[in-house]
């Protein structure tokens, strides 16, 4: 998979070694007080974030701009 240089941080997220239930909700949540376009910089230390995040963004048709464990970059649809 090739990732897209991050765009500007606009929010920015540790969530410790949370797993992926609890991950994503959070997740859901923040980024609907994002706007469009907006990215996500997110700490996950879980080791299943490297695929739970990456098919969260999948589903969700966010875009999955760069992933180096434990850290994301995630940009808002829209």
């Amino acid at each position: 998979m090739t990732y897209q240089e991050p765009a500007e941080t606009v929010l920015e997220w540790d969530a410790g070694d949370m797993g992926c239930g609890e991950l994503v909700l959070l997740l859901f949540q923040r980024m609907k007080a994002l706007h469009g376009g907006d990215v996500i910089s997110l700490i996950a230390t879980d080791t299943g974030a490297k695929e739970d995040l990456p098919a969260w963004c999948s589903m969700t048709g966010h875009s999955l701009l760069r992933a180096e464990h434990p850290r994301y970059w995630i940009k808002k649809k829209g």
